[in-house]
């Protein structure tokens, strides 16, 4: 039997249902107007979280609101859940989303669902990641989205059958600070940044290709101080700042990468970020790609290119996909 073959069968069954139940986990993990299929990542208490007790997910509206007139930002993220979308004609591709929002936010509609829906139509199955927040009162907050993004692709891959995914073309998305996620799953894969639970936790939290949209990426000079503030703290150490600073940690081993972001990015500075990732990653000889619009702004999601030249960035990341064997279609 080979390693797909024991993924997609072996583990399948061996790991317990109550994680992956057809139904709203308890508590607050899952919002009215959810997918049908939600997996809990945990099966208690998330890593860091004795006696923090946080409100259910607070909810207000993105604004401006581009996908609908409730278009979610959420917050108070107590318990961290994948929701599953999935597409009418699967190609057996996956696509785990991580919404942006500086670390303070995310916006679950804007850079998740509207997203996902979006490549549900051409074959890929996707998962929604409501992540952790780091300054929401977690012990070792600086890995909290890294231990969220771990668990999130470990289950994916354990649970490949039953998702109907290639446990060998998983992808991980990340926009603006989800990008972030993106570029540290990445790059720290291997970190033993939580203790094992089950048998999903034996498998790679690696992707097998990396998607990070207009990212921060650095920690240091030109960084997203919002941002870094969240995840580090305030007057994080300098080697803090090293430690996640994504492209300063790229390994021989990451996934190929497929980056996309605007010049005009004022939010999140390209050359510092995105540019130095991309210019790390060709120094590890990692297969990559950039698209650099010339216009589109910082957090564009798919709703806010209609009609503009960056709304082709989906079918350039699909034809990218499709020449390393990820996407079918």
């Amino acid at each position: 039997m080979d390693r797909r073959t024991l993924l997609a069968t072996g583990l399948a069954t061996a790991l317990p249902l109550r994680a992956f139940a057809d139904t709203p986990v308890v508590g607050d993990g899952v919002l009215p107007g959810d997918p049908r299929e939600n997996i809990a990542l945990w099966p208690g208490i998330p890593p860091g979280g004795a006696g923090l007790a946080l409100p259910a997910n607070r909810v207000v509206n993105h604004e401006p609101a581009y996908v609908t007139p409730n278009d979610r930002a959420i917050d108070q993220v107590g318990m961290p859940v994948l929701n599953v979308l999935r597409p009418d004609k699967p190609d057996g591709s996956a696509l785990i989303l991580a919404p942006g929002g500086g670390y303070s936010r995310e916006m679950l509609d804007f850079e998740g669902m509207d997203v996902a829906r979006h490549f549900n139509a051409a074959g890929v199955t996707c998962f929604v990641l409501r992540y952790r927040l780091p300054g929401e009162g977690w012990a070792n907050r600086s890995d909290v989205p890294l231990q969220d993004a771990q668990r999130a692709v470990r289950l994916v891959r354990a649970n490949a059958a039953r998702y109907g995914v290639d446990p060998a073309r998983i992808g991980f998305m990340g926009f603006s600070a989800g990008g972030h996620v993106a570029c540290s799953i990445a790059t720290r894969f291997s970190a033993k940044v939580y203790a094992p639970l089950d048998a999903a936790d034996t498998l790679s939290a690696r992707p097998d290709f990396s998607v990070p949209m207009y990212p921060v990426v650095t920690m240091g000079e030109g960084c997203h101080a919002g941002s870094r503030d969240k995840l580090l703290g305030l007057n994080a150490s300098a080697e803090l700042i090293d430690a996640y600073s994504c492209e300063r940690h790229v390994p021989a081993d990451a996934p190929p990468t497929w980056l996309c972001l605007a010049s005009d990015d004022t939010t999140v500075p390209p050359l510092p970020n995105a540019g130095a990732y991309y210019v790390a990653l060709q120094a590890a000889k990692i297969p990559s790609e950039i698209h650099l619009f010339e216009s589109g702004g910082h957090g564009f999601g798919i709703a806010r290119t209609i009609g503009k030249p960056d709304a082709v960035w989906p079918q350039l990341l699909l034809k990218w996909g499709a020449s390393h064997g990820f996407f079918k279609s």
